[in-house]
């Protein structure tokens, strides 16, 4: 019998630290368009803790907010009607 591996965390308790892969899912995207946020200021940098990579929870969700909303008289393409 495998004895069972036990999470360290609560599972109320949200980890602060997020892998490049969590971050990118955390606000819906791609790690590859995480990336490009990243390079472009739209997302923090991350921590580096050893070799390994951490984006800051409370950070990526503040640069989240500070994201523009889309206007949605702006050029949206489901919003159109092609009569």
């Amino acid at each position: 019998m495998r004895a069972q591996t036990v999470n360290p965390l609560l599972s109320s308790l949200p980890p602060i630290g997020l892998s490049r892969v969590e971050a990118a899912a955390y606000i819906g995207v791609s790690p590859s368009m995480f990336d490009l946020l990243v390079k472009d200021g739209r997302m923090p940098s991350p921590k580096r803790i050893n070799g390994r990579v951490v984006w800051d929870r409370k950070k990526v969700e503040a640069y989240w907010a500070a994201l523009p909303d889309e206007d949605s008289n702006e050029n949206n393409p489901f919003d159109r009607i092609d009569l």
